[in-house]
């Protein structure tokens, strides 16, 4: 039988070794008390070092899987699976509601899925192709050897102190005052949202937030069972006579996304975010604001955040995270609000997974502190642009449209006419190797039929007008069908 074992390069040889035998006891094949070949015997057999065979055998021993007779070699333990018979359970039947709405709010199950050979318009990701891939090599070497088996061990919940310390300045340096806040590291916006909302609010509760908005947002609004009130967008950003009209006082909170908007693009100008702050700071309904794609600002001054009109208040709570923009393999977001209110956070952070994975906070840091971050911005925002200004001269060109939205970022957003449902849209692209977002799952009350998110970040410029071109002529061909 140990004929049979192929070895590769995928892991070191001792132990596919051990791993092949192990599996070899376990399935019964090999039953206890049974001599295994020595260490001489089975190197010549695998064409291994005899050493080899003799860490594979000692790696068996410690796991109590086989035994030593002195000056005879190894032997089978008595490992007993006292397999009965199968138990089957109907798991179908227990889900609750909240596992049941889970998956009914996943749009990887429910949308379309892209398949290779496909133009995708679906992702607002980065180009991994983009990432400082040596620098964040250092900034792991550099962490590890200054205290890597502090990191190694666990962690605090509220998060890598001198991440914290850098967020606080890089907030500040948004126009965020520091005084009476604090930081909270979390796993991304998702789990920085829910967070928020279990600890803020309860079932039932009103929530305005734009219509359209993040649909990740829209999926745990749902989960939390809020009473999600959707404010339809200007093209500068909310309505503010639909807003005065929604907000009431029993309003629990806001969640607004006023840079970069997802999925339109839109960039709130800062007299409007004045307005806005002043509405609910009226009503006294507290703001969420998602800094989604801050970085990315292609032309124009900075635009400071909602948090920043607040001073030294504490009414608005900011989530952040680089995830857009930056390695969202890392998973790292963070919650800048009010100081009593983190501390808060902080324990249902604990309860939850104890703390966001300390390595990759302190390979984080290692690499912004380095500034790293602000030379890796300087050099996407040029290739991003560019496709940016691709992907807007291509839809004027060639998809028929009523509206295209995006002022920056990594996705614009298109409004067709609205007789044409991009459902089927999507369905005749995908026959042509196209792929890309429905605009409806952005909405909150179904709306959107009519509407298309395109991502370009991860594209080339070929493929951006290929892609577009073919989008077009499908809405073309749509359009002459409902002229007819």
């Amino acid at each position: 039988m140990f004929y049979d074992l192929k070895l590769n390069d995928t892991k070191p040889v001792y132990l596919q070794i051990k791993d092949y035998i192990k599996s070899m006891i376990l399935s019964g094949m090999l039953q206890k008390d049974i001599k295994l070949p020595s260490t001489r015997e089975l190197s010549s057999i695998l064409n291994v070092s005899r050493n080899t065979v003799i860490e594979a055998y000692k790696y068996l021993e410690d796991e109590g899987f086989v035994y030593t007779v002195r000056g005879r070699g190894f032997y089978v333990s008595n490992v007993e699976i006292n397999r009965q018979d199968e138990w089957n359970f109907n798991w179908s039947s227990e889900f609750n509601s909240y596992a049941k709405l889970s998956e009914e709010l996943d749009i990887v199950k429910s949308e379309p899925v892209w398949k290779r050979g496909m133009i995708s318009f679906k992702s607002i990701a980065p180009d991994n192709s983009y990432f400082d891939v040596e620098e964040v090599k250092k900034a792991f070497l550099n962490r590890m050897a200054l205290e890597g088996d502090k990191l190694l061990n666990y962690g605090y919940a509220k998060g890598y102190k001198p991440l914290i310390e850098y967020l606080m300045k890089y907030m500040e340096g948004k126009g965020v005052a520091k005084e009476g806040k604090d930081i909270l590291i979390t796993n991304g916006f998702t789990e920085a949202f829910d967070i928020l909302l279990s600890s803020l609010t309860n079932s039932g509760d009103k929530i305005i937030c734009e219509n359209p908005t993040h649909n990740t947002a829209i999926k745990i609004m749902k989960l939390h069972g809020l009473n999600i009130e959707g404010v339809e967008l200007d093209d500068d950003g909310i309505n503010l006579e639909k807003l005065k009209n929604k907000i009431t006082k029993d309003t629990k909170l806001a969640y607004l996304i006023p840079s970069y908007h997802n999925p339109t693009g839109i960039i709130m100008p800062p007299e409007k975010r004045i307005e806005v702050f002043n509405i609910f700071k009226e009503y006294n309904v507290p703001i969420i604001e998602d800094g989604f794609n801050e970085e990315l600002r292609y032309s124009g001054s900075h635009v400071a955040p909602i948090a920043a009109l607040c001073g030294k208040g504490n009414g608005v709570i900011y989530i952040g995270s680089f995830s857009k923009v930056l390695f969202p393999g890392l998973r790292i977001g963070w919650i800048m609000a009010d100081k009593d209110l983190i501390s808060v956070l902080e324990s249902v952070k604990r309860s939850r997974n104890i703390h966001t994975s300390f390595i990759d906070q302190a390979i984080l840091f290692e690499y912004l502190n380095g500034g790293n971050f602000e030379k890796y911005i300087k050099r996407v925002r040029k290739i991003y642009k560019e496709k940016y200004e691709c992907a807007v001269k291509c839809a004027k060109k060639y998809i028929p449209n009523k509206k295209i939205l995006g002022e920056g970022g990594l996705h614009i957003f298109l409004e067709l006419s609205d007789e044409i449902d991009t459902r089927d849209v999507l369905s005749e692209c995908m026959k042509k190797g196209v792929i890309f977002m429905p605009g409806d799952i952005f909405y909150t009350d179904g709306r959107g039929k009519n509407t298309l998110r395109l991502g370009f970040s991860r594209n080339s410029i070929e493929d951006i007008e290929k892609g577009f071109k073919i989008i077009g002529n499908v809405v073309k061909n749509m359009n002459m069908e409902v002229t007819k």
